[in-house]
């Protein structure tokens, strides 16, 4: 049995915040519940998960989640800082699900299939890809963004199994990553000039893919193909909001 971790303090002061007066995304409600609910819910559901742990707004996510048996940390500071004081509520736990508060349509099946494909726990970090053919089947009108390997197009999942040990190391390279991915002479000094074109034309293999990221994060890291689109469906905009309020049924 695995750990979980969820991510929840993203105030709703984006693009969600004209959908909703919650305070925070992981509050806003779908059908009968918020988004934190049916998270907490799709792993409580999981026999492969054990302690849960939330991080969030403390005093609101007691009130939302009841009797639930979870965690509850408060929200301090950026997305480091609030894995970090997470993995402090579970400083024994050897391998921790991570997931955000943005994926209602998670199910039990979704999480046990992913870590399923991780049993071997021979890397630090497991990360969830989903083929476009395999999203677009059960969600044909919700827009992702993909990207293109040589054997297909994937996007990407919003739950990763990881290494406690690694992560303080691991998520300030990932932000720079992140933050260098609009910005072609950043790329080009991160993961070099071959890599870059390979990428853009669209030769680049998903081992290769696998083994550049693990290199620049200094971890071993895995891709997993998930059959479930659920673990990368999330709510980061209204249209991604009203088509989810649509499958799930109104309030």
């Amino acid at each position: 049995m695995v750990d979980a971790l969820i991510l929840a303090g993203s105030p709703n002061n984006g693009p969600l915040k004209d959908c909703s007066k919650a305070r925070y995304e992981a509050l806003i409600t779908i059908g009968q519940k918020s988004m934190i609910e049916h998270v907490v819910d799709a792993l409580a559901g999981c026999s492969l998960v054990d302690r849960i742990v939330v991080v969030g707004p403390q005093k609101e996510l007691t009130g939302v989640l009841g009797e639930r048996k979870v965690i509850i940390g408060n929200v301090s500071g950026n997305v480091t800082d609030n894995v970090v004081m997470g993995l402090k509520q579970i400083p024994d736990a050897n391998r921790v699900l991570l997931a955000t508060s943005d994926i209602p349509l998670l199910t039990p099946q979704a999480i046990e299939d992913f870590l399923n494909q991780c049993q071997d726990q021979e890397a630090d970090l497991y990360y969830p890809i989903v083929p476009r053919e395999v999203v677009e089947s059960k969600f044909a009108n919700s827009p992702r963004t993909y990207v293109n390997l040589r054997e297909g197009v994937f996007t990407g999942g919003n739950v990763f199994l990881l290494n406690p040990a690694i992560v303080e190391e691991c998520i300030p390279k990932g932000q720079e990553i992140i933050k260098a991915r609009k910005s072609p002479l950043q790329l080009c000094r991160l993961v070099g000039l071959m890599f870059l074109l390979k990428f853009l034309t669209r030769s680049i293999t998903l081992s290769e893919a696998q083994e550049k990221v693990s290199r620049l994060l200094g971890i071993r890291g895995r891709v997993v193909i998930s059959g479930y689109p659920e673990v990368g469906v999330d709510v980061d905009k209204p249209s991604d909001l009203d088509m989810i309020i649509r499958l799930m049924g109104p309030a």
